[in-house]
């Protein structure tokens, strides 16, 4: 309770239940739980991380090492980790890769502020050293990158390799990079790269090596009727966004038979209006026809008859992918198609793939949308290996649309702790603490590289040090010898934004955690969303009870 005394009657300000922490306890409560959810991935890092297994009240299970499913997979409560959990779902959303890259480096930032905060360095401060050394890390960061052109398959195959490295898709690296190198350079228009145009299917069955690419669409359906060919050989495509059935009247309405030859009467005109509907679509010329409503079964009939391939309920998702594939135009209704519409594939067939039935568009003529075909030996393997290739395309087409790479192994990360200790020389007051504290905290990535590996990482940041004060920009660690390597040379590297994205990210997220000296329970914020999602409920998101010390559902992550 906040009160505050006015002669000889207290003021209340807050409600006698509320909670409210302030000053250092509140500064401490925010960094210790950045810190948690830092510590809760961090051995997740790198070629020898480990991998964490999660379970819902359900018993369903998810095996991953990938750090943005972790974090939003957990059930965490409290405000503060939340936001450490946002900088994961930002490096996600905007490379694909370094998500746990991210949030380890914010919980370090917090870890270093809170021994200056001990040192009475005013989180301001801190706050301004950190956007300092953020800004100069970012320029340095632009000087050591390499430039890639868009043709150099080999550097390409090189980052997509090492975006799998350390998760599922290890064993098949080299056959999956060439995969999405292939699949990125299929659906890249210059400078704008849509990978929402690489359909990964995922097949249970067969081994991770049987994974293919397919230049074209699969859909996961079959053809409407037994009756249907199985092949299309040079075929016509249709697009219909639309059912094939008699459309029911908009308001409830009611017809009064009294002759049986006017029900026949009827029914035929019914009969006849899909089978025009069949007609149209065979008159235009079309082979195949994707729908994505329903068909009527007496078309079905029509279409059968006509020798056309029909394709029902098929998924919006898969219906701009068709149109990007074959060239067609999707119509609404088959009124409006014409011979223009149309689109073409040298080949349309129904295969079974791993006992299931599916739709194969393939011999496209410039194959603008394109099909990964996944397999494993179980659904929890292709799943892991799936997050792969997401984490793998991304970082692919982040390099085709910026053209700027770096070498991996935790190098950047020390190239850039000698320019911060360099750079905090020149910066006067206080703020040079938090900039060389700044310098500190990137360290904790060829750290927990040296740790996950089994190796002494004392031993490893000197040796790395070393190299880079010798002028080996590169230098990065090798967990699987503990030797400092070239890592250009050794042919890994991550794309520039990786890298820049991450600290600029763990940087804000950092600087907002310290800046907070009160959190108060408050009632029913009006919480502006793009989701128009629920207001918070009074109490303050549930994680306000945890606040004590790490409660509510931190506790149950760690």
């Amino acid at each position: 309770m906040a009160q505050q005394q006015m002669g000889n009657q207290p003021l209340i300000v807050l409600s006698e239940d509320s909670q409210r922490t302030s000053g250092k306890d509140a500064q401490s409560m925010n960094v210790q739980a950045g810190k948690a959810v830092a510590e809760s991935v961090r051995t997740t890092l790198g070629p020898k991380g480990m991998d964490k297994m999660l379970v819902d009240s359900s018993g369903n299970v998810i095996v991953t090492n990938d750090g943005v499913t972790l974090l939003s997979e957990m059930e965490i409560d409290h405000p503060a980790a939340d936001m450490i959990v946002e900088v994961a779902e930002t490096q996600e959303d905007e490379v694909g890769d370094g998500t746990t890259s991210a949030v380890v480096v914010a919980g370090e930032l917090l870890s270093q502020a809170e021994d200056l905060l001990d040192q009475d360095i005013h989180a301001t401060t801190l706050a301004q050293g950190y956007r300092q050394a953020a800004e100069e890390a970012t320029e340095a960061l632009e000087e050591i990158a390499v430039d890639v052109d868009e043709d150099d398959d080999e550097i390409l195959h090189q980052i997509a390799a090492t975006a799998m490295t350390g998760k599922g898709a290890e064993s098949a690296r080299d056959l999956l990079a060439d995969l999405v190198v292939d699949a990125v350079q299929s659906v890249s228009d210059g400078d704008d790269v849509d990978t929402d145009n690489v359909k990964v299917e995922k097949v249970v069955g067969g081994s991770i090596e049987n994974s293919e690419l397919v230049e074209g669409v699969i859909v996961d359906k079959e053809r409407v009727s037994d009756n249907m060919p199985y092949f299309a050989e040079d075929a016509s495509v249709a697009i219909v966004n639309g059912d094939l059935e008699i459309k029911e009247t908009e308001i409830d309405a009611e017809v009064n038979v009294t002759d049986p030859d006017q029900l026949e009467q009827f029914l035929e005109q019914e009969e006849a209006q899909l089978r025009e509907m069949a007609e149209q679509v065979a008159d235009v010329g079309a082979e195949v026809v994707f729908v994505d409503g329903g068909i009527d079964d007496m078309a079905q009939h029509y279409l059968a008859q006509e020798g056309i391939i029909a394709v029902r309920r098929v998924k919006s998702s898969d219906q701009s992918q068709l149109a990007r594939a074959t060239g067609a135009t999707p119509v609404s209704t088959v009124d409006d198609l014409t011979e223009d519409d149309l689109g073409f594939a040298g080949s349309v067939a129904q295969k079974e793939i791993a006992g299931d039935q599916r739709i194969f568009v393939e011999d496209v003529d410039d194959a603008q949308a394109v099909t990964l075909i996944l397999r494993g030996g179980t659904e929890h393997v292709i799943d892991e290996v799936d997050r792969a290739i997401e984490d793998s395309l991304g970082v692919v087409r982040t390099t085709l649309e910026d053209g700027k790479v770096l070498a991996g192994g935790g190098a950047p990360e020390v190239e850039l702790s000698l320019a911060l200790r360099d750079y905090a020389d020149s910066v006067g007051g206080r703020e040079q603490l938090a900039v060389e504290a700044f310098a500190d905290a990137l360290e904790i990535i060829p750290r927990t590289l040296a740790e996950n590996a089994g190796l002494d990482p004392i031993d490893s940041l000197v040796e790395l040090r070393a190299d880079h004060d010798g002028g080996n920009e590169a230098a990065g660690l090798d967990a699987f010898t503990g030797d400092t390597i070239d890592m250009g040379e050794e042919g890994v590297y991550e794309p520039l934004r990786v890298k820049t994205q991450a600290i600029e990210s763990a940087t804000e997220a950092a600087v907002m955690l310290l800046r907070i000296d009160d959190v108060i329970a408050a009632g029913d914020l009006a919480v502006a969303d793009d989701d128009d999602e629920e207001d918070m409920p009074a109490g303050g998101a549930g994680g306000m009870g945890g606040m004590g010390g790490m409660g509510g559902g931190m506790g149950g992550m760690m």
